[in-house]
C-alpha cells in the first residue's frame, strides 16, 4: 500500500473529526428536543419549527456539510480504497466521545469491536 501524504492523511482525520463532532452535536440536539409528538399537521409544522431552530441541530448540521466537503477534497487526493477504511476511526472516536461527553454507556462487546477497528486500521496504514 503506498504510504499517504501527511497533508493529505490530515484532509481525512479532518473530515473525521468534523464528522464525529456533528454527530455528537445532532445527538445533544436530540436529546435537548426530547419527544417528538405526530398527532396532526400542526405538530408536524412545531416539530419542524423546533427542529431547525435547535442550535446543537443546526452547529451539527454545519459540520456535516464542512466535513462533507473535506471529505471530497481528500478524494480527489486519496484513493477511496485507502481512504474510506479510515473513516471507521470515526465509530471509535463517536463511540469515545458519546461515552465522555454524553455519559453513553461502553459495553464490553463494543471495546471489543473497537479493537478490531484499530487493528485493522493499523494494518491498513502499515
Amino acid at each position: 500500500m503506498p504510504s499517504i501524504p501527511l497533508l493529505h492523511l490530515f484532509l481525512i482525520l479532518t473530515a473525521v473529526l468534523l464528522n464525529t463532532l456533528a454527530q455528537l452535536l445532532l445527538k445533544a440536539g436530540t436529546n435537548a428536543i426530547g419527544v417528538l409528538h405526530w398527532g396532526g399537521s400542526s405538530d408536524f409544522w412545531s416539530n419542524l419549527l423546533r427542529l431547525g431552530l435547535q442550535p446543537h441541530l443546526i452547529a451539527g448540521l454545519a459540520c456535516s456539510v464542512v466535513s462533507f466537503g473535506i471529505w471530497v477534497a481528500a478524494l480527489f487526493k486519496v484513493p477511496v480504497s485507502i481512504a474510506y477504511p479510515l473513516l471507521s476511526i470515526g465509530y471509535l472516536l463517536n463511540a469515545v466521545a458519546a461515552w465522555y461527553f454524553l455519559g453513553e454507556h461502553l459495553q464490553v462487546n463494543q471495546l471489543l469491536g473497537m479493537g478490531l477497528i484499530i487493528s485493522g486500521v493499523f494494518i491498513m496504514v502499515r
